[in-house]
């Protein structure tokens, strides 16, 4: 297989995953189903899962009705093996805007809690804080799956086989802790393959790119990697904010840090860059982080 037909696969296998099915059954909610990635660690992986619910909620949403924010809870580690359920709560529909909390279930038990707050396009003040420079340009940088030699062939095949082609401006830490303890990092991303034109489908696919390397600016900063024997990381809340559309088939800068860690947590923000310097979302999750004590 070409590196081209791998790439369209990848991307043809993650838009299979957001064309959930509408449910026939509706009582308070809406109704929807959907399937996983295959994921060599069993577990679902937390984007997707952001995606998911952020789509199912904004089909039963007007197409001019944008979401501009959401907040998650992971509850509980999904299987990639089995298929999701999700439900969507039309909590409050006003002139400009709507809300609706959407949730994720396996086996009849929530795997994923979010609310998230839908506007109309309005005309306002506007600002933003600026793309730092002196970036490298992400053609001069190499994919990560081309970094990772030595590496478990499993964790080899996660980066090759998932639809996103990420690079790292600095060192990445797949293999050994960063020479440079900062609690900041930046990353470029794009989707291997183009995608349709749907504005809904980039913001879900956005969503999807956000749960990717942020939990690093955290690790980082420990000498922390993610080889490390006895490490373990969770993702427990994820906040998102829209700000400007976007294309996540063209490159897009994730700039991280982490302002905290303490009791076992870590926090973790990001900025979303256009390639252009466009600010298009920031980002908040809060991760459980247990290192072990010979690291």
């Amino acid at each position: 297989m070409s590196e081209a037909t791998a790439a369209q696969a990848s991307v043809d296998q993650l838009l299979a995953v957001l064309d959930l099915d509408a449910g026939q059954a509706r009582t308070t909610e809406d109704i929807f189903t959907g399937v996983s990635h295959p994921m060599p660690t069993g577990r679902v992986y937390g984007g997707q899962v952001l995606a998911q619910t952020l789509i199912a909620a904004e089909r039963t949403l007007p197409e001019e009705r944008a979401v501009h924010s959401m907040h998650g809870y992971f509850l509980r580690p999904g299987d990639a093996s089995q298929g999701l359920t999700i439900a969507v709560d039309r909590i409050h529909d006003g002139r400009s805007f709507s809300t609706r909390r959407s949730q994720a279930y396996q086996n009849g038990v929530p795997i994923f809690s979010m609310i998230a707050s839908f506007q109309d396009e309005d005309p306002g003040v506007e600002h933003a804080e600026p793309m730092p420079e002196g970036i490298p340009d992400p053609d001069s940088l190499l994919p990560d799956e081309q970094l990772v030699e030595g590496a478990h062939p499993s964790a080899i095949r996660l980066l090759r086989d998932r639809p996103a082609d990420v690079r790292h401006v600095d060192p990445p830490m797949f293999l050994e802790a960063a020479e440079d303890r900062t609690p900041r990092q930046s990353v470029w991303m794009r989707m291997r393959a183009p995608l349709p034109d749907d504005p809904r489908l980039h913001r879900a696919a956005l969503a999807y790119l956000s749960d990717m390397t942020i939990q690093e600016s955290i690790l980082r900063a420990h000498g922390v990697f993610w080889n490390l024997p006895g490490l373990k990381v969770a993702s427990l809340d994820h906040a998102m904010w829209w700000h400007r559309p976007a294309r996540v088939d063209e490159w897009l800068l994730y700039v991280q840090e982490s302002p905290s860690a303490r009791g076992g947590r870590g926090l973790a923000k990001g900025r979303v860059y256009s390639r252009d310097g466009a600010l298009v979302a920031s980002v908040a999750q809060e991760i459980m982080i247990r290192v072990p004590e010979s690291a």
